[in-house]
């Protein structure tokens, strides 16, 4: 086949990978890769940066998303035209749950549809569900490497100040369509804000793939606003997680 348009990738590139661990960051997608076996940049353009690696003797797809869905739509769109299957994101994230420590990891069963790219595969009254078998991989490696974690509902929004009602903003105004929503969210036991899972879970149900989410808890936004935890260990927590449930899919 050619060349898929954004990523610049064909089949061949990808050596038969069928699962995807797709991070938002550009960085975080090459410090993922290079914790594997024969880690290899495959294409950078844009916020796309894709790498091949090696686990289980299975060949793997690292592919940063850059922020939010539509991005995220394009990465998964063209990386299901080459062959992938399965896509497990990995990424940082608010919790609003009062019990939710900084340093925890979040595995996300569904998100609420806050986005807009979602409504683009199928209509708001179509639910955001994480694959179960790839969520289990999930809260397994959890348990295997005795990480603190929660299991729950995520609400997913394009944008990160005022979708996520935060007033620390340049006109401190929120819309009315969301002001209040973030207690809204509290009481209906959703664990945290991020903005990609809604899209990435919506997009897979509906084409036949298989998606999960886990995110590092940075700030626990009934404490603070601004993270104070250290990046390095969340990231380097999340990461083994979904590093651990891959290994175990592909098994």
């Amino acid at each position: 086949m050619d060349k898929v348009f954004h990523l610049g990738l064909d089949k061949q590139a990808l050596n038969g990978a069928t699962l995807a661990i797709v991070p938002g960051d550009p960085e975080r997608a090459k410090r993922i890769a290079h914790k594997l076996s024969d880690p290899f940049c495959l294409a950078q353009t844009r916020e796309f940066h894709v790498y091949r690696a090696t686990l289980n003797n299975h060949s793997v797809v690292i592919c940063s998303t850059g922020i939010g869905g539509p991005s995220t739509s394009i990465a998964v769109e063209e990386l299901a035209q080459l062959g992938v299957r399965t896509f497990l994101r990995v990424g940082t994230t608010g919790a609003i749950q009062p019990h939710i420590n900084e340093g925890d990891v979040l595995v996300s069963t569904a998100s609420v549809r806050l986005d807009g790219a979602s409504q683009h595969f199928a209509p708001l009254s179509y639910p955001a569900v994480s694959d179960f078998h790839c969520t289990q991989a999930m809260v397994n490696a959890c348990e295997e490497l005795n990480i603190p974690h929660h299991i729950g509902i995520t609400a997913s929004s394009d944008t990160f100040y005022p979708g996520q009602e935060r007033y620390d903003t340049y006109s401190g105004y929120v819309s009315k369509a969301f002001q209040g929503s973030c207690a809204e969210w509290q009481k209906l036991n959703v664990m945290n804000y991020e903005m990609e899972s809604a899209t990435l879970f919506t997009m897979c149900a509906t084409l036949g793939l298989k998606a999960a989410c886990v995110a590092g808890v940075l700030v626990n936004r009934t404490r603070q606003e601004i993270p104070t935890v250290d990046h390095a260990k969340v990231e380097h927590d999340s990461v083994a997680v979904v590093l651990k449930a891959a290994e175990i899919l592909l098994k």
